[in-house]
């Protein structure tokens, strides 16, 4: 097996890997058109490819599929949450949320996280490895084939740091917008980071139309500290001199995403502060009243101050929403979840083993 596995190699790679296994090399663009157009689960599947090739690839390659472990469906509006299980055993989280321009998936890019931020359960336990392409890209295939409808915008925002896996991240959106593939729109595609600045830099060098989220959540480096460790490695200046250069190649916004704290960074001077260092950007600030973990300390700021701190940002002329909150009656906080799920299978394998004992 090489370095990718069949489902997160271009055209071009399955060509010189099936040449590579004295095959002809027009049989890349059906395997490539079964893989991401149809979708597949299985290389039996696969109804126009000789029998002994589907043998040859079977014994050659892992194939990537995912498999639903849970599935949550929110009363309340119709979020879909969705636990997946890798092939080692390892389960991310992926969300499905409906709105009227279309289906939007929020998917995983890591199992775990080693970004420390203080507010997020994603990284409770730390990092247990990136994900592949193929991954990334059946968080998306699986929701479609489970719900029989069509996504049309995915925000790659859920569990890890999606620079922190940079090129298995990149390679996932080339695949993802190919129009030999599923095909989804470039600009209907956001990628947040928590504000790795030489990856924000590397990714404003492909001039992609991909949209750029800024998990910023301080307006001053001395409180960004005390709730993200990367804070001690990149200030607010670095990383807004990085988005500004983003904004120069692309001449696309860049969306800063703000978790309101309640008394902690939610104040009418945190409101003041932030406006002052984004006056004058092309940007756009998504204020999100903070999840509560169980495992953290930090409550939901409460509507009038939310409310208050908008409307200031709006004053200097600071482009401002409050982000909808979806699928709260399904544990929808990032990480949460995935974490409830490890939790009960420990403690039934620790029963199991009592019980054998």
């Amino acid at each position: 097996m090489g370095e990718w596995d069949l489902k997160s190699m271009k055209i071009e790679e399955l060509e010189e890997y099936l040449e590579r296994l004295g095959e002809k090399r027009f049989r890349a663009g059906q395997l490539y058109g079964w893989f991401h157009r149809k979708q597949i689960r299985d290389f039996r599947e696969m109804g126009n490819i000789p029998n002994a090739l589907k043998e040859k690839l079977l014994a050659e390659q892992t194939w990537v599929s995912l498999k639903e472990a849970e599935r949550y469906v929110s009363g309340l509006d119709g979020t879909e949450k969705y636990l997946f299980e890798l092939g080692d055993g390892h389960v991310i989280e992926s969300v499905l949320m409906r709105y009227r321009h279309g289906n939007s998936v929020c998917i995983s890019s890591q199992v775990g996280c080693r970004m420390g931020c203080r507010f997020c359960a994603s990284t409770i336990g730390g990092l247990a490895r990136n994900l592949a392409p193929s991954e990334m890209l059946d968080q998306v295939y699986m929701i479609q084939r489970q719900t029989g409808e069509r996504v049309s915008n995915v925000v790659v925002m859920g569990t890890g740091e999606p620079f922190d896996n940079y090129d298995n991240v990149i390679r996932f959106l080339e695949l993802l917008t190919d129009g030999h593939g599923i095909h989804i729109s470039q600009r209907n595609v956001t990628v947040s980071t928590c504000g790795l600045v030489p990856e924000i830099r590397r990714f404003a060098d492909r001039q992609t139309a991909v949209g750029l989220a800024i998990s910023l959540h301080a307006p001053t480096d001395e409180k960004r500290r005390t709730l993200m460790p990367v804070a001690n490695r990149y200030s607010i200046a670095e990383i807004l001199s990085a988005c500004r250069y983003y904004i120069g190649k692309t001449n696309r916004r860049v969306t800063f995403e703000y978790s309101l704290v309640a008394g902690v960074n939610d104040g009418e001077e945190d409101a003041a502060a932030l406006a002052r260092l984004l006056k004058g950007m092309l940007c756009h600030v998504n204020l999100i009243p903070v999840n509560p973990v169980r495992e953290r300390s930090y409550r939901r700021s409460g509507e009038a101050r939310v409310r208050n701190f908008k409307n200031m940002l709006e004053k200097s002329s600071i482009n401002v929403t409050i982000r909808r909150a979806m699928g709260r009656d399904i544990q929808a906080a990032c990480g949460q979840l995935r974490k409830d799920y490890a939790d009960k299978k420990k403690q039934e394998n620790d029963y199991a083993d009592l019980r054998q004992d």
